[in-house]
């Protein structure tokens, strides 16, 4: 299972990479090298210290029954828009150069968005062994509320994570042009963390009373 899951998760990640660089229509583009970096690092990390353990591994390869519709939907369109953002951003910044060239400064702020907001995501996927793909609650699981770690200060870190990183991206590649994909990415990120926030209320016990001790969703003091 742990091979399966590794090796479809590598071809997935190396897809995203390769519309990258054929977007850019160059392999010396090195705002795609550095992306690429970034990425290798984090797999990296995702397999060594910030492993997940088997089980979890198992429901993220294949989850259960019972994945809400709207977020099979929700999945469907952020995977469209993410290939769009790296091609937009590939076309821009690697073959035409649309926008104008970011100072060095933005560059590595984008760099250490991108990194920061990914490594948020996998500390938020290591602590909470109910992390699924999908919006589901696992009845097969025992599914429990995780109020450890990250989630003590808000229910959806990885969210916050996926945000991040997202503001990160424009920045890093040099593309004014990408902030639009990106604009739509984060609206649904919103969208599905209130939809999951209301339906964990009102399915799992307990959720509930964690929502009224930690009471921001994803940005600590704001909301």
């Amino acid at each position: 299972m742990k091979t399966n899951y590794l090796i479809k998760h590598f071809l997935g990640s190396f897809l995203f990479f390769v519309i990258i660089f054929i977007s850019a229509g160059r392999i010396n583009y090195w705002q795609g090298l550095i992306y690429l970096s970034i990425g290798l690092i984090m797999f990296l990390l995702n397999y060594t210290v910030l492993q997940i353990d088997t089980e979890l591994l198992k429901e993220r390869s294949k989850p259960g029954e019972g994945t809400k519709k709207w977020d099979k939907i929700i999945l469907g369109l952020s995977f469209l828009v993410t290939i769009s953002m790296y091609i937009i951003a590939g076309v821009d910044s690697g073959r035409y150069h649309w926008s104008t060239e970011f100072h060095w400064s933005v560059c590595l702020l984008g760099i250490i968005l991108t990194a920061s907001g990914q490594l948020l995501f996998l500390i938020a996927q290591k602590q909470n062994r109910f992390f699924s793909s999908t919006v589901r609650i696992q009845t097969d699981r025992e599914h429990i509320v995780c109020d450890t770690g990250l989630y003590k200060i808000v229910r959806h870190p990885a969210y916050l994570g996926s945000i991040i990183q997202s503001l990160g991206f424009p920045l890093l590649f040099g593309s004014l042009w990408s902030i639009i994909p990106i604009c739509i990415l984060i609206v649904l990120f919103i969208i599905r963390t209130n939809l999951e926030d209301r339906m964990l209320k009102n399915e799992l016990k307990g959720y509930l009373e964690y929502s009224d001790k930690t009471r921001f969703k994803i940005i600590p003091y704001v909301w």
